[in-house]
């Protein structure tokens, strides 16, 4: 018989990590769910929205109620590494775990999180292991491919952004860091494949125009190359081949982003040159027309 007088006190839940986690966000209303999932017993989860217009507020509003430890920021686009940024000055905890929102944690990977979390000071961040579903496969590539170790989890202070860096951002740390052998980064957005080409595109883009305003100059060599090796290093060093046509079609994706940034490079880098020429002789024909 129950004691109503002296109940059973119910168990205390446990502590949340002291990890924040960062989100940048825009239009993700088809993934951002799982990603949130997976952050439960974090002790705050900052997304910062560059300007939904699917559901995607209206799911971390959601999830806010629900007793996530959220704060929702609305913050127009930066870039991609002056965003993310933003989101890690905004982390309050003494870890920050930069995630995208079609990036999740596997259950290995959380029930590791305390372990990393206790780390010895010596250590500035931790590389997770991320791991991806590829286009028409319904299970993550095989264990027996290279995951990605990608810097993800860092200690807050320790770590920043690249501003100068307008695509492929990451985290660079101020100290040691080391891999965490145990779970998985999930990354498991499987784009169909005429999105994921304009995908390639837009970041072939981003990229030669980085290297456009670092004043770099286009290689002939590069462009002859580089596809080929990018595709040999996916397919073949990366083990890409165990995932069978799957695979293939992504190596041959990832060459083909190789293949447009230099092409683009080129492209970019005598178009300026032209109009800088014609520039300089359109200033030296008014000058002559004056005297």
């Amino acid at each position: 018989m129950t004691d109503r007088a002296n109940p059973t006190p119910a168990s205390p839940s446990p502590a949340p990590l002291p990890i924040s986690a960062t989100v940048i966000c825009k239009n993700e209303e088809a993934c951002i769910g799982k990603c949130l999932s997976s952050l439960d017993g974090l002790a705050e989860i900052v997304v910062v929205d560059s300007g939904s217009t699917d559901r995607t507020v209206a799911i971390v509003e959601d999830f806010s109620r629900r007793g996530f430890p959220i704060r929702l920021i609305h913050q127009p686009w930066l870039g991609y590494a002056r965003q993310k940024q933003f989101a890690l000055d905004e982390a309050s905890n003494p870890w920050v775990l930069s995630i995208d929102a079609d990036e999740w944690l596997d259950d290995e990977l959380r029930a590791e999180l305390p372990r990393l979390a206790a780390a010895e000071e010596s250590i500035a961040g931790w590389q997770l292991r991320r791991t991806l579903t590829l286009y028409g496969r319904l299970a993550p590539v095989s264990l027996w491919t290279r995951p990605e170790n990608i810097l993800r989890l860092v200690r807050r202070g320790r770590a920043r952004f690249d501003a100068d860096l307008i695509v492929h951002e990451g985290l660079i740390p101020d100290g040691e860091t080391a891999v965490a052998r145990k779970g998985l980064l999930r990354h498991e957005r499987g784009l169909p494949l005429d999105e994921q080409m304009k995908k390639e595109i837009v970041y072939a883009r981003l990229k030669a125009e980085q290297r456009i305003a670092l004043g770099k100059k286009p290689s002939r060599l590069k462009l002859l190359m580089n596809p080929t090796i990018y595709f040999l290093r996916i397919f073949f060093w990366n083990r890409f081949f165990l995932c069978g046509w799957a695979g293939f079609i992504h190596a041959t994706t990832g060459a083909t982003y190789s293949l447009m940034t230099e092409a683009m490079h080129r492209q970019f880098y005598y178009a300026r040159k032209a109009s800088a020429k014609t520039g300089s002789a359109a200033n030296d024909g008014g000058k002559g027309g004056t005297g």
